[in-house]
C-alpha cells in the first residue's frame, strides 16, 4: 500500500477514508455494517484498532453514523444527514471536468459570519471550496458557475443568511479575468495533482490484471476514490480554454471512471467478506 498512500493531495485521515468507504461500498444500498469489519477495513489502511474505533465513534459525535446495538454486537449505518453529504459529494465528484457548455455565468459569495460562530464560519469555507469557489479575499469567494441553488442550500444549513450576500453575473469585457483566477486557484499546482493522479493509476485501466485479488482491488479502488474526492476542493471546474493543463484533467477523469468502475464488483466483495456481519462473529 505504500506507493498507492503516496499519491494522497494530503495524508489520509481515518475519517475522512470511513466516509469514503460508506459512500463507496453502503450508500447505495443503507443497511447496517459490522463495527469489527469497519474497524478491520481501517486497519487495511494502517490504522490501529484504538484509531479505529475512535473515529467510528467521532463520526456518531457529530452525527454522520448511528450505532446499533444487538445485545454484545455493535453495527453502524449512515445518518439522514450523512446520505445527503455523500449525494451531494458523489454529484459534485462525479461531474467533475464534464462542463463542457459554460454560459460565462459567475458566482460571488461575500459573508461577514462574525468570528463567534467561528465554527459556522469554517464549515462555510469548506463547503463553498467544494463546490469550485476560490477566496480572493477574505470574506469573499468566486466561482465560474452559476451555484446559487447550491450556495442558498449551504447558507439554510448552516443559518448564516443574515450574514450572506449572494450574486450572479459576468465579469466586465476588459476585465483581465486570468489575474482574478490567478488570484483565486493555484491552477499550475492542480495540473501537476492531476497527474500524479494519472500516473499513479492508469495502470489499473483496460483489462484487469489476473494476479490482482479482490483485497488488491479493494485498495486500489477505495485509494483512488479517496484521492480523487479531494480534487473539487482545488478545482473550479473551469471550461478547457481557461484551465492550464485542461489535458491533465481529462485524463484524471477518465482514468479515475474508469478505474471506478472496472474495479467496482472484486472490490465490493471484499468489503462485503470482512464488514458484513457473520452470525457467529460478535464485537
Amino acid at each position: 500500500m505504500s506507493g498507492l498512500r503516496a499519491i494522497q493531495l494530503e495524508p489520509i485521515r481515518p475519517q475522512e477514508l470511513a466516509i469514503t468507504l460508506f459512500g463507496a461500498y453502503v450508500r447505495p444500498e443503507p443497511r447496517p455494517i459490522w463495527s469489527g469489519g469497519i474497524v478491520q477495513l481501517l486497519k487495511e489502511f494502517g490504522f490501529s484498532t484504538s484509531a479505529a474505533r475512535a473515529t467510528l465513534s467521532r463520526l456518531v459525535d457529530r452525527g454522520y453514523l448511528r450505532r446499533i446495538r444487538n445485545g454484545r454486537l455493535v453495527s453502524y449505518e449512515i445518518t439522514k444527514h450523512c446520505e445527503e453529504v455523500l449525494i451531494e459529494g458523489e454529484q459534485r465528484i462525479f461531474s467533475l471536468g464534464s462542463n463542457t457548455a459554460w454560459d460565462g455565468s459567475w458566482t460571488v459569495v461575500w459573508h461577514s459570519i462574525p468570528k463567534r460562530s467561528r465554527r459556522k464560519r469554517g464549515r462555510f469555507g469548506i463547503r463553498l471550496r467544494f463546490l469550485g469557489f476560490g477566496s480572493i479575499q477574505d470574506g469573499t469567494w468566486i466561482s465560474p458557475h452559476d451555484r446559487e441553488r447550491e450556495v442558498l442550500a449551504v447558507v439554510e444549513e448552516l443559518g448564516v443568511s443574515a450574514h450572506v450576500g449572494v450574486l450572479i453575473g459576468r465579469p466586465a469585457a476588459d476585465l483581465q479575468i486570468d489575474r482574478v483566477i490567478d488570484r483565486s486557484w493555484d491552477l499550475e499546482a492542480l495540473s501537476r495533482r492531476y497527474q500524479r493522479f494519472v500516473d499513479e493509476f492508469e495502470s489499473y485501466c483496460g483489462k484487469p490484471d489476473a494476479n490482482l485479488t479482490d483485497r488488491d482491488a479493494f485498495l486500489a479502488r477505495t485509494s483512488l476514490a479517496h484521492a480523487f474526492r479531494q480534487f473539487p476542493f482545488l478545482d473550479p471546474d473551469l471550461p478547457d480554454e481557461l484551465m492550464p493543463g485542461s489535458d491533465a484533467r481529462r485524463n484524471a477523469v477518465r482514468v479515475f471512471h474508469d478505474v471506478y468502475q472496472r474495479l467496482g464488483d472484486p472490490a465490493q466483495r471484499h468489503f462485503e467478506q470482512v464488514a458484513v456481519q457473520p452470525a457467529s462473529r460478535q464485537s
